[in-house]
């Protein structure tokens, strides 16, 4: 069994890491991870095949059929986490830990823009911000970059204090705390806790938080370290933001808004919420010497193609396509935003939002009710869970598989249409848009 030096040896002579047998390049280092149907061990000679120059497992049978090649470990995730743990602390780079219920992805990608103007920042792909991808982008990190900012994911409590342990933040934010992954997390005071995960490390190790001043739970939150906290290590600095005066002019279609030397910037994102994560962006560049005029040039320049807050032509329809990921708090801003937003015809398709527990009845139907007093001309429903809503709705058109949804938007086209999807991940609702 490799110690966790000797494997950092081996990973020194590869070009990277992958999990995946199909996504192999020249010379990386295959990871071999067991899931409940899957077993990544029997990949690894398929991996080397490949290309790969050393394949991880954790099956000594495998590792006697090509012991010059496998890198034999208890466990292969622990040994991934451990070696991204290692890496980290080869790294003196400022590192940004990001967590929050809804907009931590838009967030990371508005960070990474604005912070691009200056320093040469690595950002998590993706969605790679779990117990696996973290360690993946920590050890994408190399000596060229000046920065990283980490997306960290979770949906039970303990995992934001996993992810720091192995990211070893420096700087953190969190975007906010509302009802996400009710069931993993035990309610929404179980949210909290889970999140200020990250404020409970940067306090005890003495680094740097970023808060949004105006949101009333996370003032607390960074109150309350403060309080538990007053004769240990805590916060290194706090930095409120917004500092200097930044009005939002308009935030549908596209948010517009002006800074503080009166300049307006048009943006690709629609909403207040959206308003939020660009004051975030806007915060964290000043920090780090970004000037104003690059960091709105890097804000209004960034377009999403994510399935997150994307505005698609569709005919004389107009899409807003937020279909990566739904709960009852980012469903009901992105339906509030919407109801703002004028058009002369308005339609919702909308998915179920998972991970509610014992929750998802009632959540679905207060979504109901909200739906009725926004007036939609046309409301359309998909998903099990979404049955819940209809009590309020009794013209809304329901489908409980997406195969149903699907012919009905065939068989009955919109026109002159404003069309929000958005759904959580598991029901991926932007499969409809080539429907539309």
């Amino acid at each position: 069994m490799l110690t966790t030096e000797q494997l950092y040896h081996k990973f020194q002579e590869c070009t990277g890491v992958s999990t995946d047998t199909r996504r192999i390049t020249p010379d990386c280092l295959f990871v071999a991870l067991k899931g409940a149907n899957f077993d990544g061990n029997q990949f690894a000679e398929q991996a080397i095949a490949s290309g790969a120059r050393y394949a991880l497992i954790d099956d000594p049978a495998v590792a006697e059929r090509m012991p010059d090649r496998c890198l034999l470990v208890t466990d292969g995730l622990l040994a991934l986490q451990d070696l991204a743990r290692y890496h980290r602390q080869t790294l003196t780079i400022p590192i940004i830990g990001l967590t929050g219920s809804n907009g931590k992805t838009t967030t990371k990608e508005l960070i990474a823009a604005v912070l691009s103007k200056n320093l040469r920042t690595y950002a998590t792909t993706g969605n790679l911000n779990n117990h696996i991808g973290v360690p993946l982008t920590l050890l994408a990190v190399n000596e060229q970059h000046e920065i990283a900012v980490v997306e960290m994911g979770a949906n039970h409590q303990k995992e934001i204090e996993l992810l720091c342990s192995i990211a070893q933040p420096t700087y953190g934010l969190i975007t906010n705390v509302g009802k996400a992954h009710l069931e993993g997390f035990g309610g929404i005071e179980g949210v909290r806790k889970g999140k200020g995960e990250l404020y409970d490390f940067l306090a005890r190790n003495g680094k740097t938080v970023f808060i949004n001043s105006r949101d009333t739970v996370l003032t607390a939150m960074y109150r309350e370290r403060l309080k538990t906290l007053r004769s240990e290590t805590t916060f290194a600095e706090a930095i409120f933001y917004p500092g200097d005066p930044i009005e939002l002019l308009q935030e549908s279609p596209v948010v517009i808004y002006r800074d503080a030397a009166g300049r307006e910037v048009t943006t690709h994102l629609p909403g207040r919420y959206n308003f939020d994560n660009m004051l975030a962006a806007l915060a964290i560049g000043q920090y780090f010497g970004v000037s104003p005029e690059e960091a709105n040039r890097a804000i209004a320049d960034y377009n999403p193609t994510n399935n997150r807050s994307q505005l698609i032509q569709k005919g004389s329809n107009t899409v807003l396509l937020d279909a990566y990921n739904a709960n009852p708090s980012s469903m009901v801003a992105a339906i509030r935003q919407f109801a703002a937003m004028p058009a002369r015809r308005k339609a919702v398709i909308l998915g179920d939002m998972f991970e509610l527990g014992e929750e998802s009845e009632a959540e679905h139907a207060a979504l109901g009710k909200l739906i009725a007093e926004s007036n939609f001309d046309l409301v359309i429903l998909a998903g099990k869970d979404m049955k819940f809503a209809l009590g309020a709705l009794p013209k809304a058109y329901y489908f409980p598989d997406k195969f149903s949804l699907h012919n009905w938007v065939m068989d009955n086209p919109m026109t002159d249409t404003h069309i929000l999807i958005k759904g959580s991940r598991g029901i991926s609702l932007e499969s409809v848009v080539q429907f539309i």
